[in-house]
């Protein structure tokens, strides 16, 4: 089963992430930010990722420490859950379209954490929850997790709806790069040899 359960303990988060690769999308994600656990949950569920996720934060300062730090708890738990990554398909992109946000994501999970965010979320809060800490999470997210991920807003009006689109494509995306690939179950994706 490739799982992991990571724990992050810091003067100001405490978080533990456990998530299944293999799983149906279940999820049962408490970070204290009610708009943030409905983008983890939306990443659990279109990625079909099992998670659960705990985090206790210094919310009274702000959302920032504790977004950040569950992007690089989730990003530790995917790479390790990966493992050498052998017979991974390696790729996934997807083209997500939400009423008038259209977002199109490609990553590849090639132990090369870059991140390109061409997103512009046209208002600074959803409700109580700073948008410019979509980026915080994503970077987080990438960079732990080894992941090549280039995310681009085509369209969008509504910030609620570019955001939620944009959790959703990257999900859709790791979707496809996680699974197992029937026809190389047993190989690393790439030439080198590992990743």
């Amino acid at each position: 089963m490739r799982s992991a359960t990571i724990t992050r303990q810091t003067a100001e988060t405490d978080i533990s992430v456990t998530i299944n690769l293999d799983g149906t999308g279940t999820y049962d994600n408490d970070t204290g930010i009610g708009f943030f656990d409905h983008m983890l949950d939306q990443l659990a569920r279109h990625s079909l990722i099992d998670m659960k996720i705990s985090a206790k934060g210094d919310l009274h300062i702000d959302d920032h420490h504790t977004v950040e730090d569950t992007g690089i708890a989730l990003g530790q738990a995917l790479a390790q859950a990966l493992g050498d990554k052998r017979g991974i398909v390696r790729y996934g992109s997807c083209l997500l379209p939400m009423d008038d946000a259209l977002v199109r994501t490609a990553l590849d999970l090639s132990a090369r954490p870059y991140l390109v965010w061409n997103v512009t979320v046209p208002t600074s809060q959803i409700g109580s929850f700073d948008t410019e800490l979509v980026r915080e999470f994503f970077t987080a997210f990438a960079t732990q997790g080894g992941i090549t991920l280039h995310v681009d807003m085509l369209h969008g009006i509504n910030s609620h709806h570019i955001v939620e689109a944009t959790f959703k494509s990257v999900a859709r995306a790791l979707r496809l790069a996680v699974e197992t690939d029937p026809r190389k179950a047993d190989d690393i994706p790439s030439t080198k040899g590992a990743l």
